[in-house]
């Protein structure tokens, strides 16, 4: 009786958060124990991604709602606490529903032009919201999202409107991939990754301009029919009449680091530069021999800051626990008046904190490297990402190794 009365005050008091009752299921609502955790674990991310989302201004009306297709005069009264974990296939995802009161006319715009518009439109400002609290795929595997429109046609001379179940499932590294993404090219590779549904129906989508390679068809096909075959969809909805180029189901295009790539991004950035080794300088105790440049790492592009960094000598017992204290009495606190000398949509890909750590006594020197997302590095900023999770989304490289750091395990050590 008295776990009752307590789980039933908790949804009370809970319920009566305004931005939790308008957006967020409580966790206590779920019905799976990894859910109900996720969901208390991650609560305040969510609430923050509800209140990004329903602060966009969408071309039209957009509530949150579990039930899609809700009449929009009933939507006043209508549960709009939908964003929650749920289980999809075996696999845990975040789970966002609404309804988007955009109509569309059949006789203008067929289904590839519906779904995009409703892509461009919902999902992708959502998919914004969401991947940058999130910098890994270790807790659960996929964004979710299921969005209503709806469509206008003419059924035996008469025009009549219906609702039309727009769904995206997009793995968590496609949706960091397409949030991340420079170009169209990177942007379409992203997509390939995630599944589409239209009223249910396995589905493809085109985002690019112009007509695709004649053998992508018999490929899209054969996918939609294989995705098919393991849904409970009553048949394969025909594939959208502009489609993807066939180069991009081969594999998704690697960005290619160039010298003359990197010596554009240092021209282009090189006030930022300055300015920053100006206002950091003191901090973080730069190099004069290695100023910072453009590096290519892993099929990407990286800042490098070469600098110092003095610990005391009772840590030189561990390589792992020295870059471990570097990283968090050192490093991030570089990170966040790094980011003010910097525009939030820079055309590089991290920095890479070159740090060669040396202790009181010089009895040790250890040459460690932090490559750091620059996404992730602004969700660390913003306190919706811890030091590990950073971490985990970059790379860790001790005297030319890569090594994995846990920063609680590694300082623990004596």
């Amino acid at each position: 009786m008295r776990g009752s009365k307590l789980l039933a005050a908790l949804i009370l008091i809970a319920s009566a958060l305004p931005s939790c009752r308008a957006q967020v299921m409580t966790p206590m609502e779920l019905p799976d124990p990894k859910t109900q955790r996720l969901q208390q674990q991650h609560l305040q991310a969510l609430i923050a991604i509800g209140q990004e989302i329903e602060s966009h201004k969408f071309p039209y009306p957009f509530y949150f709602t579990r039930v899609i297709d809700v009449d929009r005069d009933k939507m006043q009264v209508a549960d709009q606490r939908s964003i929650r974990f749920d289980i999809y296939k075996n696999q845990t995802v975040l789970e966002i529903t609404g309804s988007y009161y955009a109509s569309y006319a059949a006789d203008r715009m067929d289904s590839a032009a519906r779904v995009k518009e409703t892509f461009e439109q919902v999902i992708v400002p959502m998919l914004q919201a969401e991947a940058p609290h999130f910098p890994d795929d270790s807790e659960f595997a996929a964004f979710a999202i299921e969005v209503s429109h709806h469509v206008r046609q003419k059924v035996m001379g008469v025009t009549a409107e219906a609702p039309e179940n727009v769904t995206a499932i997009f793995p968590v590294p496609a949706a960091q991939r397409f949030v991340d993404a420079k170009n169209d090219d990177q942007r379409q590779a992203a997509v390939m990754d995630a599944q589409f549904y239209l009223n249910g129906q396995p589905y493809s989508l085109w985002l690019k301009e112009g007509t695709p390679a004649e053998d992508w068809e018999q490929r899209t096909a054969s996918r939609l029919q294989t995705v098919s075959a393991t849904t409970t969809a009553p048949s394969v909805a025909p594939a959208p009449t502009a489609s993807v180029s066939a180069n991009l189901l081969k594999a998704a295009p690697i960005r290619m680091i160039t010298p003359e790539l990197l010596t554009g991004l240092q021209r282009q950035n090189q006030d930022a530069i300055d300015q920053m080794v100006k206002a950091l300088g003191p901090e973080a105790h730069f190099v004069d021999y290695a100023p910072p440049t453009f590096v290519g790492f892993r099929q990407g592009a990286y800042l490098q800051l070469s600098f110092r960094t003095a610990l005391d000598s009772a840590a030189a017992n561990s390589r792992y626990k020295l870059a471990a204290l570097a990283f968090d009495d050192h490093v991030s606190h570089l990170i966040r008046p790094l980011l003010n000398q910097f525009p939030p949509d820079v055309e590089f890909d991290g920095v890479d904190f070159s740090t060669t750590i040396h202790t009181s006594d010089d009895a040790k020197s250890e040459a460690v490297e932090f490559f750091l997302p620059y996404r992730t590095m602004r969700c660390f900023a913003s306190y919706d990402c811890t030091g590990q999770q950073l971490l985990d989304s970059g790379t860790v490289v001790i005297n030319g190794e890569r090594a994995t750091l846990d920063l609680q395990v590694a300082e623990g050590k004596n």
